[in-house]
């Protein structure tokens, strides 16, 4: 059988440097959650990419112990870390900041696949591209429909 759950908590923490400061304390100390215990175990187990930002869903029982399961970095991030950009585009229909080649897409894709609902490869480059123009970064499966993207990468 399996402990009550009291709550259930979204942080984005960057990796390897939750600290017992807000956002982490606030969050965790309304549930009573050993904040020391949650920052320690959080860091050991993302010190391998140290200062990406990551969503996090934390899970406390009725008993304050608690368990997290870390997320992969927001899409929107992976896009701009592939083209080292600082931020999109202001008006991402006008202005275009950078474009992210077939290749490019996929690894995002891939990257990305365990978070998403898509079904298949295509389907999860075709939310890329979708998050891509909501950018201003256009790539090279625009205009294309889901099949022809398969068809691309087959």
């Amino acid at each position: 059988m399996s402990k009550p759950v009291k709550g259930y908590i979204k942080l984005q923490i960057n990796w390897g440097q939750a600290n017992p400061a807000p956002p982490v304390w606030p969050a965790l100390g309304q549930y009573w959650v050993p904040i020391q215990e949650f920052t320690t175990k959080f860091n050991d187990q993302t010190k391998d990419k140290m200062g990406v930002k990551l969503p996090v869903i934390i899970t406390v029982y009725e008993d304050r112990t608690f368990d997290f399961i870390v997320k992969q970095p927001p899409m929107s991030t992976l896009i701009k870390g592939k083209l080292n950009l600082k931020s999109g585009s202001g008006v991402p229909q006008k202005d275009k900041v950078g474009h992210l080649n077939l290749e490019q897409v996929k690894e995002i894709a891939n990257e990305k696949m365990p978070d998403l609902n898509a079904i298949d490869l295509a389907g999860a480059m075709m939310t890329v591209r979708g998050t891509a123009r909501a950018t201003g970064v256009t790539t090279d499966i625009d205009g294309m429909t889901k099949e022809e993207v398969a068809a691309k990468i087959a």
